[in-house]
């Protein structure tokens, strides 16, 4: 998974903070899963673990005795993740897949939109974990096949190389293996604070037709990802 612009600075121009304010966010539903499928995994790894505050943001919600480890290829967003080291959370500068290690639960978190063969990545990483749980967001919508502009540059700012729905999405992870325990959507655009101005203009209709039906408010106005636990 060794990605150039990860590595040589690139991304970390662009999003100096490696997006640590979406933590939380990302956690609490991090943990809505486990709740609502009855897990206490004793060990986490987040593969991709960016500034490593989802980490931190799970060991202050989960049990004492459970172990927390980081693994990250960007040496920037390494250097965000040692301060948020303490004995019971780590984080390792490396590739996952080069480590002989295997942990109650792996996380996989806005992280294969971004790698060139994700298929092949997929099916490495099965393996590694009793649990897998991988978020990814759902950029594929009506609203964004009128604007093709948009998507390239999701492509060219966020690093999307693949663009998913929820159905293909689900049918990648079978594809490669995975057996889908629960799935939700979390609703991004509206749960994280917009930070442009078309962001709360898009979250208009967005808003009003989840009311009625979030499938439909994410399959023609996007703003949505998917939340997926697998074994």
């Amino acid at each position: 998974m060794n990605e150039p612009r990860y590595v040589d600075g690139e991304y970390f121009r662009q999003h100096p903070s490696w997006h640590a304010e979406d933590s939380a966010w990302k956690a609490r539903h991090v943990i809505r899963a486990l709740e609502r499928n009855h897990l206490a995994p004793r060990t986490v790894c987040e593969i991709g673990c960016g500034a490593g505050e989802v980490l931190k943001q799970l060991q202050q919600r989960m049990a004492p005795s459970c172990m927390f480890q980081g693994y990250e290829i960007s040496p920037q967003a390494y250097r965000l993740c040692e301060p948020r080291a303490n004995e019971r959370l780590h984080f390792k500068l490396g590739d996952f897949l080069q480590d002989d290690t295997h942990f109650d639960l792996v996380l996989l978190l806005d992280l294969i939109e971004h790698l060139e063969d994700y298929l092949t990545f997929l099916r490495a990483v099965r393996d590694r974990g009793r649990y897998k749980m991988i978020h990814l967001p759902l950029d594929l919508s009506v609203q964004m096949l009128f604007r093709p502009a948009r998507l390239l540059e999701i492509r060219r700012l966020a690093g999307h190389l693949h663009y998913f729905t929820e159905e293909t999405a689900l049918q990648s992870l079978r594809d490669t293996g995975y057996e889908i325990v629960d799935s939700f959507r979390t609703a991004v655009a509206l749960e994280a604070a917009p930070r442009v101005l078309r962001t709360h203009v898009a979250n208009i209709p967005r808003r009003v037709l989840s009311l009625f039906s979030e499938r439909l408010a994410s399959r023609f106005f996007g703003g949505y990802s998917l939340m997926v636990l697998a074994v």
